[in-house]
């Protein structure tokens, strides 16, 4: 499919409207491309989809890190049924309605936060660095770190952090995609077009089948109108291609430490 869609992305608009494109490019163009960098909107909702990634990802990985550093301590008081707290709400929510009325109540709606709080933590991510610390930091390290006048703070962040390198990665990697890859929340709570993210702005490509305001093809004539739509549905294919880029670039330098984290917090958690 991915093959597919790259011919696709630079074939000719004639060629992929008569379903002469499989896996090799027909009529080489680059004139989607040309269009979707051209595109304002489109350009200025994946910089911003890419800073509020960045953002997004820090945040909730410190939030990962400050829940199950404390979960993973032997003498954490209550801490099963806190632990069992948390996993409650992998499993049940309370819904769409009161969600929206809880970031509605709070003034989150339109605005960059209700794409950032809600659902920041990940209860699943949380378990797997928990697993990663209970099991592959030994207790032997925090001992030395008292005995060198460490405090629990100073060790997570000298000593437990530095040698948990692996799952981080896995974790942001986790964090990353998903924030990435996500429409739903600003599909929900974002009106506001200059906030919009790029897989919500691609959604409204992909569903309108159409590049810019409807208006703006009423006035043309049917020529015209045929190019644009022919230049259209390859315009879908290419905005595919340059959102599915940024994780391309960036899965290579972390491939090591996604493989190994992935494996020791499925195998021994």
């Amino acid at each position: 499919p991915f093959l597919h869609v790259l011919a696709v992305s630079f074939s000719d608009k004639t060629a992929v409207i008569r379903g002469e494109v499989l896996l090799w490019p027909q009529s080489f163009k680059l004139s989607a491309y040309k269009a979707v960098f051209n595109n304002k909107g489109l350009m200025d909702s994946m910089w911003f989809t890419l800073i509020l990634t960045v953002v997004y990802t820090v945040f909730s990985l410190i939030m990962t890190i400050l829940c199950a550093y404390p979960l993973s301590y032997p003498g954490l008081k209550l801490k099963s049924p806190i632990l069992l707290y948390i996993l409650f709400t992998m499993y049940f929510s309370g819904g769409l309605i009161p969600s929206y009325l809880v970031v509605k109540g709070l003034h989150m709606v339109d605005s960059v936060w209700a794409m950032m709080i809600p659902g920041c933590l990940s209860v699943y991510n949380m378990i797997i660095m928990r697993s990663y610390f209970v099991n592959s930091i030994p207790d032997s390290l925090e001992e030395a770190a008292i005995l060198d006048g460490s405090n629990p703070i100073q060790y997570l962040l000298k000593v437990v952090l530095p040698l948990s390198k692996p799952v981080i990665a896995v974790i942001a990697l986790y964090y990353m995609v998903g924030h990435w890859n996500d429409f739903f929340n600003a599909l929900i709570y974002i009106n506001d077009k200059a906030l919009l993210p790029l897989q919500t702005f691609l959604r409204n490509i992909l569903v309108t089948n159409t590049v810019g305001n409807v208006s703006q093809t009423q006035n043309l004539n049917p020529e015209a109108l045929q190019k644009k739509i022919y230049l259209a549905q390859t315009i879908k294919y290419s905005a595919i291609i340059v959102s599915t880029l940024p994780v391309l670039c960036i899965y290579p330098f972390v491939q090591k430490y996604f493989v190994k984290g992935v494996m020791i917090g499925a195998i021994k958690g």
